[in-house]
């Protein structure tokens, strides 16, 4: 069994202040995978506010990470919420724990057509002014209480982000070794049985905690040390017990008198367990990268363990907390492993590192809404994506963790190469977008595949996902542009027919910038950065004599050259134009000076228009008045 379906009413953003939630769609719905889910988004998309929501419904197997419903989770000034939780994919072995609430439904794909429904409402003006909270479980408006037996089988494993692993590590009452030993069915069974008195653990402790007490007393024990050495040869510990009777003796009076007894601790299963610690075999100081997958690995034995009937549900936040790029890759590779295994996992990331090695359809996308302000749920699947099975496995093969920054981001620009990429940043700055500010990326496609890109963000259906994508590329024609194999003629209609392949991508969040000027070298040279453009491509290509020259047709021409047989050294000069933007910053700005450029005639230049244009759209911004307001 698995969780297939969260539903929210008023819970934290998601939510629309009317307190009818029998009676109206969710506020919030997401569809989970029966085996890897993991949750992206850009910061405040409500990420946390999902797993939140699953653990008020359910409990934990550590039982202090179960959610409490508190006043600042009803939306605005909503007065009820609501959390709905469905579970399907059931063997008849697990649907037998909840017989009494279950739906038969044939038309249900999941497992043998049953299906759990288990869901919390809460009022915020309840008892003594304070939430008044109840989980019910059932297909009727009313619901029905589920019995404690019941809901055990429903427990789930969360860990928190910023995982404080030492402190979880240190033997204690209670502590998170011994819960998670305890519910392991090593240990469970014989606790439930007889408090754990008869297993072989606490049996072995009792004879050593007799031998402790023989050692106090100055008593021979069966036990040796040292090769044959009988354990209380030196009398040592006798000599300390007998000091403390004889204390002991002066304190009391004879009709109560008192005798000392040394124990290592009290003899049930539950306080072993309690004093076990785990650590590496190695034994030596490990840090809390090694530390957290340890945890990790411990904590999810509660998914894997023998005989269980229940759901087998892992929610972690922020599963990269303390692990270096490399261990990432690892751990998450071997979770994905896990979906064969009946292991259902709910995480939420920000490492773009973890994102560009799981499987799309294992990503769900957290964004608003385009054209609404509520926030909906996107699977990146064929089946909600406009994306093919040719697109992603390109994406898949293709998705570094320099481009997996796009799931996180609230805007993107997508360009061709890595010169876009290098000074595309620095001419935002000029005209007063900060990338970086605006949270906006700029994704290097190497090329003008663009369609794997840009159909992420496109959906098949009719919520569309409101993140402002612009694709920037040039129009690569120019006057002389004939071969001996193709005229200019077929060269212009071919590269026309690119340019018209991209423009379909235009729809949904998806805007699509095309220059009409040539290479973007082409572009800069043409425009009112001309003069600055010309001093790097000089700097850069100091050998060749026609870019010392002066004469602005042979520097033009023999440009034209270069661009045509590639010869020109585009990354480095785009390394040094962007420096050059980055160095003179503000004299760019200023505008009263004789080498500075105005940024209105930035804005204003036709042949940079494509580029403004694109940085605008990807800010969230169409024209410079709303951004001013701003």
């Amino acid at each position: 069994m698995y969780l297939s379906k969260l539903k929210i009413w008023n819970f934290r953003k998601f939510g629309s202040n009317s307190n009818d939630i029998e009676n109206r769609p969710a506020d919030f719905e997401i569809d989970f995978n029966s085996g890897l889910n993991v949750l992206v988004g850009a910061n405040d998309a409500g990420k946390t506010a999902i797993i939140d929501a699953i653990k008020s419904v359910l409990d934990t197997h550590s039982g202090e990470w179960r959610y409490r419903i508190t006043e600042d989770d009803f939306y605005g000034n909503s007065e009820k919420l609501k959390i709905e939780c469905l579970f399907g994919g059931m063997t008849d072995n697990e649907a037998k724990n909840f017989i009494e609430w279950l739906n038969f439904d044939d038309e249900i794909r999941d497992g043998n057509g049953t299906q759990l429904r288990v869901f919390l409402i809460s009022d915020k003006k309840g008892k003594f002014n304070k939430p008044h909270t109840i989980i019910k479980a059932g297909f009727d408006s009313e619901g029905y209480d589920m019995s404690y037996e019941a809901r055990e089988y429903l427990k789930t494993v969360y860990l928190k982000p910023l995982r404080d692993v030492e402190s979880e590590f240190v033997p204690r009452k209670n502590s998170r070794i011994s819960q998670i030993l305890m519910g392991d069915n090593a240990f469970k069974k014989e606790l439930l049985k007889d408090n754990g008195k008869n297993h072989n653990l606490t049996k072995a402790f009792a004879e050593f905690n007799q031998v402790v007490e023989k050692y106090f007393r100055g008593e021979e024990s069966e036990i040796v040390i040292d090769g044959g050495s009988p354990l209380n040869v030196d009398d040592k510990g006798g000599r300390i017990g007998k000091k403390i009777d004889e204390r002991l003796e002066n304190f009391f009076t004879k009709s109560d008198a008192k005798e000392s007894k040394f124990t290592v601790t009290r003899e049930t299963l539950k306080d072993l367990l309690e004093n076990i610690e785990l650590g590496f075999k190695e034994g030596k100081k490990h840090g809390l990268g090694s530390l957290n997958r340890l945890f990790i690995a411990a904590e999810l034995l509660h998914l894997n363990k023998d005989d269980w009937t229940g759901i087998r549900l892992g929610l972690i936040e922020e599963i990269e907390a303390h692990l270096h790029p490399q261990a990432q890759l690892k751990v998450i590779e071997s979770l994905q492993k896990d979906e064969n295994k009946g292991v259902q996992l709910i995480l939420t990331t920000h490492s773009p590192n973890l994102t560009s090695k799981v499987k799309l359809k294992n990503l769900i996308l957290i964004s608003k809404i385009l054209g609404d302000n509520k926030y909906a749920a996107f699977p990146l699947t064929k089946e909600r994506t406009r994306l093919k099975d040719e697109n992603i496995k390109k994406l898949e093969k293709f998705l570094d963790v320099t481009k997996s920054n796009l799931f996180f981001a609230n805007g993107i620009i997508l360009v061709e190469g890595w010169a876009e990429e290098l000074i595309i940043p620095e001419l935002a700055k000029l005209i007063g977008y900060d990338l970086v500010e605006y949270g906006v990326s700029v994704i290097n496609v190497a090329g003008i595949n663009f369609e794997e890109y840009a159909k992420v963000f496109q959906t098949n259906y009719d919520t569309a996902i409101d993140i402002p994508v612009s694709i920037l590329t040039d129009d690569d024609i120019h006057d002389d542009m004939g071969t001996e194999k193709k005229t200019h003629e077929e060269k212009k209609q071919e590269q026309e027919s690119k340019n018209n392949k991209i423009k379909e991508l235009e729809d949904q969040s998806v805007k699509v910038c095309v220059g009409e000027n040539w290479t973007l070298e082409w572009v800069l040279y043409n425009s009112v950065f001309q003069e600055h453009f010309k001093k790097v491509i000089r700097e850069v290509h100091s050998g060749t004599p026609k870019f010392q020259d002066d004469d602005g047709a042979d520097f033009s021409e023999k440009l034209k050259e270069k661009l045509k047989n590639k010869s020109l050294d585009k990354t480095e000069i785009a390394y040094r134009f962007a420096d050059l933007l980055r160095e003179t910053n503000y004299c760019l700005e200023h505008g009263n000076c004789s080498s500075c450029i105005p940024i209105d005639n930035i804005k204003n230049d036709s042949n940079l228009k494509y580029i403004v244009d694109g940085i605008k759209y990807a800010c969230g911004y169409l024209n410079d008045e709303e951004h001013e307001e701003q």
